[in-house]
């Protein structure tokens, strides 16, 4: 099996927060809203039954912190967790902070509006109050 590598177009539209014991951590580029994907760092992982019991395992622990960091930073009404890869096959989970009056809700965030990149500024904020809450956490 080759190595892990994480797949381009995530790449592309994340960028990169931290480093868990499974999972890199990346912030997709949506200033609209708060939003973790979370990529199991497993070779051909595809789905979550691909993963070992223990990786499983691992996966939700490591979803279930990233929710909090979200409420701990964002306090929204709803968080939203899916692993769809219907566009990138690469096994990952979004986990997302919904507010009442963001620019989908109720409805989920894919297609909604075109994404807003974050600022330089705005970027750096936002990467360094989720990697200091992961440390807390």
């Amino acid at each position: 099996m080759s190595p892990w590598r994480l797949d381009p177009r995530l790449a592309d539209d994340t960028h990169p927060v931290a480093q868990l014991p499974l999972c890199e951590v990346r912030l997709m580029d949506d200033s609209h809203h708060p939003w973790l994907v979370l990529v199991p760092r497993v070779s051909g992982a595809v789905e979550l039954a691909d993963l070992p019991d223990a990786d499983q395992h691992a996966l939700m622990r490591e979803v279930t912190l990233a929710s909090r960091v979200l409420r701990e930073c964002f306090a929204p009404d709803k968080l939203n967790v899916a692993a769809l890869g219907n566009v990138v096959p690469q096994l990952h989970v979004h986990v997302v902070a919904r507010f009442r009056g963001d620019v989908a809700w109720p409805r989920p965030v894919w297609g909604q509006a075109a994404a807003r990149a974050y600022t330089p500024d705005g970027l750096i904020e936002r990467v360094t109050l989720l990697r200091d809450s992961l440390a807390r956490t």
